[in-house]
């Protein structure tokens, strides 16, 4: 390696400087001086007649380089939702119909450290949920309830709005954990009639549809579901059996095992609860909008988790060409009062004779069957 060569890698407006000298030394003599320092005559030339400091490698009319704006956009994007390129790939392609590749947004992301929010997670072993490859759809559910009214996720004027106009209050989700389908209902109040209704109408909903495996639904040990009583999980689950269902609890602080129905809460917070409610005086306004936005999720927004591939619910259900009913994703946005007040309790729906001589009925999938207990609980 030559003199200058060394010299370079310290600072390269020295190694120039220093071949100058040597030239000056040397009457001028360009192939003298670059044999003496073993380097081109190219580079003694460029030494005296250019700059010091090396020119910029970026080329002079890139075909593919973004303008200001453009990356000024991309830039706010990636700071108000605080997505990654993928998901802030797509992100740009609904709201502004704009396809640009996810290795050009990590790029201009990574030069501006634009950085996400890493997570920490302690358990480096840790396993998916599910094997979602295995998975068949509506065979795993997660069913938990959100907290509307929460100053830590709320803008003020939202949280001020809901509690003025007595908005809903709870929200009781459900999600199936193949196809990411999600269904919902609201109330005013938080209590086990209404968990144990929402779960029954769940089930109603997905064998009416012509879900014929058996169902399995997970939930936390809050008060609006078992409170932890091993003793109302299995009269519920005798209850369930006859529908071929199954609800069972998750350990005491393991909320990691409800993570999918736990990112969609953040989620609606995002995207929904945050700003939509304003425009809300009634709750009938609410629930109007809420089940727009449903199915904007069921129908409409991509999604990127395992095994999604950005599909939407409707395209991963229709992808794996069973027979579900694709009209699956239209559940309806009730409030748990109004379902209560048309049908009873589930203590009376189980207990109406109308409805025990239907569940008596022969044949364990016959659709039938289940479209005549449905007539009779929304009539």
């Amino acid at each position: 390696m030559s003199i200058y060569h060394e010299k370079r890698k310290i600072n390269p407006s020295e190694a120039r400087e220093f071949i100058k000298n040597i030239l000056k030394q040397n009457n001028y003599n360009v192939s003298l001086t670059a044999k003496i320092l073993g380097i081109s005559r190219h580079t003694v030339r460029r030494a005296r007649d250019g700059d010091l400091n090396d020119y910029s490698r970026a080329p002079k009319k890139p075909k593919t380089k973004y303008n200001n704006k453009f990356r000024d956009l991309i830039l706010d994007e990636a700071k108000n939702t605080k997505f990654g390129a993928r998901r802030l790939r797509s992100f740009l392609r609904e709201k502004y119909s704009i396809f640009v590749p996810e290795s050009t947004i990590r790029y201009i992301l990574e030069k501006n450290k634009i950085q996400r929010k890493k997570i920490r997670t302690y358990n480096k072993n840790r396993r998916h949920l599910y094997n979602y490859d295995a998975l068949l759809p509506f065979t795993e559910l997660q069913i938990d309830t959100k907290h509307i009214l929460d100053q830590t996720s709320l803008p003020k004027d939202v949280y001020k709005h809901i509690s003025e106009k007595n908005l809903p209050l709870y929200a009781y989700n459900a999600i199936d954990a193949k196809t990411r389908i999600r269904f919902r209902m609201y109330s005013h109040n938080l209590n086990s009639t209404y968990g144990h209704l929402f779960i029954f109408l769940i089930v109603l909903w997905l064998r009416l549809h012509n879900v014929r495996d058996k169902i399995r639904i997970r939930v936390d040990n809050g008060m609006e579901f078992f409170s932890g009583s091993s003793k109302k999980l299995s009269e519920f689950n005798k209850f369930l059996s006859k529908f071929e269902a199954e609800v069972y609890t998750i350990p005491p602080g393991a909320k990691y095992l409800q993570g999918l129905i736990e990112n969609a809460h953040k989620l609606d917070d995002e995207f929904f609860y945050s700003s939509h409610p304003l425009s809300c005086n009634n709750y009938k306004q609410f629930l109007h909008k809420s089940q727009q936005w449903l199915n904007v999720w069921n129908i409409a927004k991509k999604h990127h988790g395992i095994g999604m591939n950005g599909c939407t619910p409707l395209e991963k259900l229709q992808s794996l060409k069973t027979v579900i009913n694709p009209k699956i994703v239209n559940f309806p946005v009730l409030r748990l009062e109004d379902v209560m007040l048309t049908i009873g309790t589930l203590f009376d729906i189980v207990n109406n004779q109308y409805v025990k001589s239907i569940m008596n009925k022969s044949g364990k999938y016959v659709i039938d069957k289940y479209q005549q207990l449905y007539l009779k609980v929304f009539q």
